[in-house]
């Protein structure tokens, strides 16, 4: 037996204090017991317990083994409730970066520290310098729960930068993506941010790590998001890319003021085109201030249909308006307008229509807005067209075939398979195209009718002669057979705008561009007439100023159509061509002599004199002379008309609504273009003119034009 007196010696004694190896073996021993009992021995990065097609393999074997389901009836309704029981488990088990919604609850604590490579000392930008100060808070959170690291067994993956490219592999980063950990920043990488690579033991890049007693501190719940993959995130500093610009469009400088005294004369082809408004309602629509050169004011004020006065009979296929009134943005000056309307022929005297159906099917095309809407603005075109009338298709690509021989109009059905069963691919072969268009119109050719090419392309032409004076030679040698040629232009961010219009400039055609179903309506239904129907050809305008009473002049637009001044006699020298019930409008800002408001200083020698030792019709602003030819002649006739005071409205107000309708489309398209006359003179301006002269509206082409007025504001655009 023990001692009693030996046994209260040991309860008296004093318990010697532990040994700190004593006290470290037994807390590692703690902490293995702990991990044994609460963590499963799996593979690192992988859930513990059965895969989810396991488990449900194991579901399945223990009914089947109870014998739960009887009959397939009943099997499929214990399916369901599996499969959901599947779906439960997998959403669970998916990381967040793929969907998943699992918190995690490991934090920097329960893994090995990483110890950082040395880096290189460079002098620190100021965008370095935050970043540094940045990591140096995120370091010290981190140290304070970490342990010092001693060496740990040599990992099997290869570190690149300090960033292990298995582990990048795993989080969904390419193998090849450049080293963001521990690594300096530089401009290459700033473009390239992936999330943080885990450190620890996921880290598997062969640095040191901690052992179990560096997971002695628990960071807080909310730091363990540091362990999520987090957002790639672009420097404030760097701008995203635009996306290049690949429209080819003719740029061009706006028209100069001129002097009468020493220009006085101005020459110019008329424009019925309207591709340039329809480009700049989409850019508009789609967020962004158009580009200065896409913006044709011309172009803008003939998009709209005005109620000019068109002549009696079709002896004479159009009637002119001039009118002076007070300019809205300038109290000095005034503007000359004049307005031309073509004869209006009658449906049942519309001649025999001949078209070939140019359709270009490249590659280039395989757009929504481009081949797609193409096949269905023709369609809208069938519909309009006379069962007398003929259809023929050609289509190019690599190389230019025929799809439909001349077919007659009353043939819908075939013409509209033929339209829908055109699909894109390869080249751009334009060139071929077009030879073979014409030799197909000459095959069909019409007396006294419609011979017309309908292209229909987003100009892209890539194959053959694609420059455009190669193209222009070309048209101009075609147009004498007497077919001409309009250009439809579909598509963007590849749209060869400059050769539409040179090639339709040159064929005795117009150019439109389409970019909605609308717009196709617009060009082909509703102006079928003026679209296919043409009154004239080779039409030109010559106004002279008289000295005498104006001082100075500019015309607003047409700058792609100017002409020498030689060149309006000249019956060899192409113009615009005007089609059935067509409206032009061409404005001239003038400013009178001795309002104050002139730019050019005045000659100190010379004055327009005649051998009387006055002015000959020194009551007229201007002469206006207009010269035509008929579609079916070669020798041009001259209509004339002199501007006086008669021609003048005392007040803006008092002008037709038209006509100040029209004025304030000049304004906005001037006002696009940041030009100087209208630098001062805002929109809300333009919307107060354009609101008070909206007038009939039967198509909505006016309200949307004040839609396009509200959006320019609200962008910005040349304020």
């Amino acid at each position: 037996m023990v001692d009693d007196n030996e046994l209260n010696k040991l309860r008296d004694a004093a318990v010697p204090a532990p040994g700190e190896s004593a006290k470290a073996r037994a807390f590692e021993a703690a902490l293995r017991a702990y991990d044994q009992e609460n963590i499963s021995a799996v593979t690192q990065g992988s859930a513990g317990g059965l895969r989810l097609t396991e488990r449900a393999q194991k579901l399945w074997s223990e009914i089947m083994k109870k014998k739960l389901i009887a009959t397939p009836a009943l099997a499929g309704l214990v399916a369901l409730p599996i499969a959901g029981y599947a779906t439960f488990h997998l959403l669970r088990e998916q990381p967040p970066e793929f969907g998943g919604d699992e918190k995690i609850t490991e934090t920097l604590a329960d893994k090995p520290a990483t110890l950082k490579p040395a880096e290189p000392k460079q002098a620190p930008t100021e965008l370095a310098k935050d970043k540094k100060a940045d990591a140096d808070v995120e370091s010290r959170d981190a140290n304070d729960v970490l342990a010092t690291p001693v060496a740990p067994p040599k990992s099997e993956s290869t570190a690149v930068g300090g960033v292990a490219q298995q582990n990048a592999q795993g989080r969904g980063v390419p193998a090849d993506a450049p080293p963001t950990i521990n690594q300096p920043e530089s401009d290459t990488l700033q473009a390239y941010k992936p999330a943080p690579a885990p450190t620890g033991e996921f880290a598997l890049d062969g640095t040191t790590t901690a052992p179990y007693a560096s997971r002695v501190a628990r960071v807080p719940a909310a730091e363990s998001k540091l362990m999520a993959p987090q957002p790639t995130m672009a420097p404030a500093d760097q701008v995203a890319p635009q996306e290049e610009n690949r429209n080819r469009v003719q740029d061009f400088k706006t028209n100069p003021v001129h002097a009468a005294l020493e220009d006085p004369v101005s020459t110019f082809s008329i424009d019925v085109d309207t591709a340039s408004y329809s480009f700049v309602r989409r850019s508009l629509k789609e967020g962004s201030v158009p580009q200065a050169d896409t913006v044709r004011v011309e172009e803008m004020i003939n998009y709209f249909p005005y109620d000019w006065k068109g002549p009696d009979s079709a002896s004479t296929p159009f009637n002119s308006t001039v009118s002076v009134m007070p300019t809205p943005w300038n109290e000095h000056t005034k503007l000359m307008h004049v307005a031309i309307k073509g004869f209006d022929i009658k449906p049942t005297e519309q001649p025999k229509a001949n078209l070939v159906f140019l359709i270009d099917v490249s590659g280039s095309m395989d757009e929504p807005d481009k081949l797609p809407l193409l096949k269905s603005a023709f369609r809208l075109l069938v519909s309009k067209l006379k069962a007398d009338d003929t259809i023929s298709i050609v289509t190019y690509a690599g190389e230019a075939g025929t799809v439909l021989m001349p077919t007659r109009a009353a043939e819908k059905d075939k013409i509209l398979n033929a339209i829908d069963n055109l699909t894109p691919g390869g080249s751009t072969a334009g060139e071929a195209g077009i030879k073979e268009a014409y030799k197909l119109a000459q095959q069909s050719f019409v007396k006294d009718g419609v011979n017309r090419v309908m292209l229909a392309t987003d100009g892209d032409f890539n194959v053959g002669q694609s420059d455009d004076d190669d193209l222009k030679r070309l048209i101009e040698q075609e147009r004498k057979s007497g077919v001409f040629l309009s250009v439809f232009g579909f598509g963007h961010d590849n749209l060869n705008d400059q050769m539409m219009q040179t090639i339709a400039q040159n064929g005795n055609g117009t150019a439109a561009y389409i970019d909605t179903l609308a717009e196709a309506e617009k060009v082909l239904v509703e102006d079928a007439s003026s679209t296919l129907f043409p009154i004239a050809k080779d039409v030109k305008i010559q106004v002279e100023f008289n000295p005498n009473k104006v001082a100075e002049y500019r015309l607003i637009g047409y700058e792609t159509r100017a002409l020498n001044r030689e060149d309006f006699n000249n019956d060899r020298v192409d113009a615009g061509d005007i089609g059935s019930g067509h409206s032009v409008t061409a404005i001239y800002e003038i400013t009178p002599k001795g309002s104050g408001g002139e730019q050019i200083d005045p000659l100190r020698y010379g004055q327009a004199t005649v051998n009387n030792g006055g002015v000959a019709n020194a009551d007229e602003y201007a002469f206006v002379k207009i010269r035509y030819k008929l579609p079916n002649e070669d020798v041009s006739k001259l209509i004339t008309t002199p501007v006086t005071s008669a021609n003048e409205v005392a007040s803006f107000d008092q002008a037709s609504t038209d006509q100040r309708f029209s004025v304030a489309v000049a304004a906005f398209g001037q006002k696009l273009r940041d030009e100087d006359a209208t630098a001062k003179f805002g929109y809300d301006k333009i919307m107060e003119i354009a609101t008070a002269a909206r007038g009939a509206d039967p198509f909505g082409y006016r309200s949307e034009f004040l839609s396009l007025v509200r959006l320019a504001s609200a962008l910005g655009g040349n304020r």
